[in-house]
């Protein structure tokens, strides 16, 4: 690690183009300082998953994901058997005459050569590495318990093997969208912080950063558009994500300014929901709308 504080680790990923605010880098700062993961959470599309992207950048790591997922197991998560290769391998020995030797065949069988490493065992055997478990929330309690255990010791046990142990543990970056509670133990091996959505200052930088072609006008009444459809009750509240695609689809659109008809048609890269785009649509909401994003331009 060789950022020398939480303002030098700041700027290097504002650099990347990943722009976060104080808290978030002191976050990051201490997560690889200490050695411990860091746990985020908050809305979807915040820049929760950006945010160990960057730490990749910035650390010159490979980037090595997990995406969790009710159900998800050792075999996806750490590691299996390449079975048809292992079939292979022994229809060669038996046509070679070497079916008799049982116990060196199982060795054989059962040895790295045929072992696939899954994400979490990719990061161990990765030095150095950004290991981004994303979404854990998605995940059941028994994943959970896996992800605990190998986050204490950054050490995988494969019966066949033995122990794997991480020569250097990776940067871990472990975020949930909050759909359901993760449990204590696992946030208390884990640096915590909470991604707020950004303020208008920093999303307009935001967006100017990763739009450079948008105006300045435009930027700003994007910017505080979606800061106002935040503030309405929404199924999805729109995050860094939709901003970014709502200037984008009104650039390939080539609009310069907001008004009706450019809202209208682009209100789909911003809200994902029927009930959203009615809410806003109706009872004056597009007109507060613009009135908001008039004011910011």
């Amino acid at each position: 690690m060789t950022f020398a504080s939480s303002a030098e680790l700041g700027a290097a990923l504002a650099s990347s183009g990943y722009l976060p605010d104080d808290g978030l880098a002191t976050a990051a700062y201490l997560s690889l300082r200490m050695g411990r993961p860091l746990f985020v959470e908050g809305d979807a599309g915040v820049g929760k998953t950006s945010l160990a992207q960057a730490l990749a950048t910035v650390l010159d790591a490979p980037l090595i994901r997990l995406q969790c997922y009710e159900g998800i197991d050792v075999a996806q998560a750490v590691y299996d058997w390449d079975f048809p290769r292992q079939l292979l391998h022994l229809r060669t020995a038996e046509a070679a005459g070497r079916a008799g030797d049982a116990d060196a065949l199982e060795g054989e069988l059962y040895s790295r050569r045929f072992l696939l490493a899954r994400p979490l065992l990719q990061a161990i055997e990765t030095s150095p590495s950004v290991l981004l478990v994303d979404e854990v929330d998605r995940a059941d309690d028994e994943f959970e318990a896996l992800l605990l255990e190998l986050l204490s010791d950054f050490a995988v046990t494969i019966p066949e093997i033995g122990a794997v142990r991480a020569a250097v543990p990776p940067a871990v970056v472990v975020t949930s969208n909050r759909t359901r509670d993760v449990h204590d133990a696992l946030k208390r091996r884990c640096l915590y912080h909470w991604v707020e959505h950004p303020d208008f200052a920093r999303e307009l930088a935001i967006v100017r950063h990763r739009h450079p072609a948008a105006t300045e006008r435009l930027a700003a009444q994007v910017a505080r558009a979606t800061s106002y459809l935040r503030g309405l009750d929404l199924q999805k509240p729109p995050g860094v994500a939709e901003t970014l695609d709502w200037t984008q689809a009104l650039l390939t659109l080539g609009v310069g300014s907001l008004d009706p008809d450019a809202v209208t048609r682009t209100l789909g890269a911003v809200l994902k929901y029927r009930e959203d785009h009615e809410a806003v649509v109706r009872d004056g909401g597009l007109i507060s709308l613009l009135e908001a994003a008039v004011d910011a331009g």
